[in-house]
């Protein structure tokens, strides 16, 4: 799965640094029956939630073309927390 989170990474990181946004993470977990591909994005500023947004329309047909996973999942794109800076 390693493999293939990578290939994933890359393949959205050159899309999202258009929009200068960093791919902090991608993981994929499972929890009860459920599983999730989360992407966990940053950019200087931070990310407000139209952000998050247009990058999960720019990262959504990547994952189909790419089609690397054979299991149903949840996508879970999110913006890095931050704490009072």
């Amino acid at each position: 799965m390693e493999k293939v989170l990578e290939t994933i990474r890359k393949k959205i990181e050159e899309e999202l640094k258009r929009l200068e946004i960093v791919v902090d993470s991608v993981t994929y977990e499972t929890s009860g029956n459920y599983n999730f591909l989360k992407i966990v994005l940053d950019k200087v500023n931070g990310l407000d939630l139209d952000m998050v947004v247009e990058a999960t329309n720019l990262i959504n047909p990547i994952l189909d073309q790419l089609d690397l996973i054979e299991e149903e999942y949840i996508l879970d794109v999110s913006s890095k927390e931050r704490g009072n800076e």
